[in-house]
This record gives C-alpha cells, structure tokens and sequence, in this order.
C-alpha cells in the first residue's frame, strides 16, 4: 500500500493539514491521454506536497444513451491504467458496478470505487469488501450522508475497515444536483476519511440530448468550500482536453487550471489549520 494510503487507515502520522486527490479523466480512452494527464498530475501534486490516487474508468456501465462511449475492452482498460500507475508510482482507481466485476478489477488497482446508484447492492459491497482493497463509496444521489453508516457496515462486515466516502450531491428537481456540505462532517462521524467529488456534484442528468450536461465553472467553488468544511480528499476528473473526451466532457476540469485551483485550496486549508 502506497504510503500515505497506510497513514490514512493503519498509521498514526497522517496529517489532517492536508488532503489528497483522487483526479484522471472520466474514462480510459487512449493510453496517451492517460499518461499525459498521470505525468501533469504527478508534476503539480508533487509541487503543493498533495498525495494523489489517479483515477480513470475501465468501463462505464451508467450511460444514459447506448450511444455513449463504455471503454476499450475490461482487460486493455485495466492493463492501461496498472500500466500508468506503475510508471508514475501512483495508487490508481476504478469503478466496478457488479459482483463479479470487484475480483477482475482488484488485481489492477488500489482503490475499488462503488457508484453512487449501487451504494445499497449489498452484494456489491461485500463482494469487494473481501477483496480487502480500499473501497471508496460514493453517496446515492438519493440518500443522506448519516444513511452511509450501512455502506459502511456491510463493508466492515467482511473484516476491512479500509473504507472512504465520497459526496457527490443530491438529486434536486429532474435534471440538477446540489451540494449539502454538512454531509461532509455527518459522514466523518462514521469513523472513516470523506472525499468531495467536486465534478460529478455539478452533473445535469438526463438531458434530452442523451449526453449529460454539467456546470465546470463551479468545480472552484465547490472544492473550496469541501476543503473549507473538512474534507479529507477531493475528486476532480480533469483532462486535457474536456471538449474532446469521450465520457462527461462537459463536468471535468481543464489540465491546465487544476494548478491554480490547488494552490487556492492549499492557502484556504493552510488558513483553516
């Protein structure tokens, strides 16, 4: 386990001055695109002393449209994303949406994450749970942050204790989401690190067109009250070229205002502390 995963759920120095990202673009589209993006983040985090888990999806099983892109093959997708992990010396995860997907991704990754329309498959949860990988589970659209407490006790139940929670908004009206930051400490209060997904959080769902829309202009402001609110870790999904991206092109962050962003919330949590 990369190190200061092992601070963050087995050792005594992790520093709550800081937080960590969890970034990488939506889904694994090239090999190009992922090293680029794993080789700017690396650069960047390493200059703020930000610990960073790189993140892409090998395949996308919740699209609106069958029209969407879904990935490059399960096997490829996976073998990509070890691969970039590896050159850069990075803890990397992935999304699995079934039983049977958690052993297949286990072997390639650090971190299996759980999407938030499954965070009550109880099978789900428990079958990663024993693959005793960090799970990182993203809360339902649909639910509040003290019902994660059942998340966390179906996973506990398989004898790992290694679980993160992520906020990513709640369903307001038909096509919106908004952000109830005191989900942030509620879900603090269960005993594990929470994470603000700050680009799925300003999704637009189920749009007419098929294609999800999203609001990146807010992804600043967004972080910067996580961090404000006590956030252990950030999601941002960035790449270098949103408008060409295959998947949620229209939520992630540009490459080259990540840099800039961090540096503000680096002041603002420097500030807090």
């Amino acid at each position: 386990m990369h190190d200061f995963l092992n601070d963050l759920f087995v050792g005594q120095d992790y520093d709550p001055a800081h937080f960590f990202l969890i970034a990488g673009p939506c889904v694994i589209e090239s090999e190009e695109v992922l090293m680029q993006t794993a080789s700017e983040t690396t650069r960047i985090c390493k200059q703020f002393g930000i610990p960073l888990v790189f993140k892409s999806s090998y395949r996308k099983a919740n699209r609106t449209s069958t029209k969407s892109f879904t990935g490059l093959g399960d096997e490829l997708g996976l073998s990509l994303l070890k691969k970039t992990g590896d050159a850069f010396h990075l803890p990397t995860t992935t999304d699995i949406h079934a039983a049977d997907e958690a052993s297949l991704a286990a072997p390639f990754v650090d971190i299996l994450q759980i999407p938030a329309f499954l965070c009550r498959q109880t099978d789900l949860l428990q079958t990663a749970g024993a693959t005793q990988k960090i799970i990182n589970v993203k809360k339902g659209q649909f639910l509040s942050g003290a019902s994660m407490r059942f998340a966390v006790e179906k996973i506990k139940q398989t004898g790992n204790e290694k679980i993160i929670l992520t906020e990513r908004g709640t369903t307001f009206g038909y096509q919106d989401l908004v952000v109830d930051f005191r989900n942030i400490p509620i879900m603090r209060s269960h005993g594990v690190p929470v994470v603000m997904d700050c680009t799925h959080s300003l999704q637009q769902p189920n749009q007419s067109s098929g294609v999800t829309g999203g609001n990146p202009t807010m992804i600043g402001t967004i972080a910067k009250a996580a961090i404000a609110t006590g956030a252990d870790g950030l999601f941002i999904e960035t790449h270098p070229e949103p408008s060409s991206a295959l998947s949620d092109g229209a939520n992630m962050l540009p490459l080259d205002q990540l840099a800039p962003l961090l540096a503000e919330l680096v002041a603002i949590r420097k500030a807090i502390n």
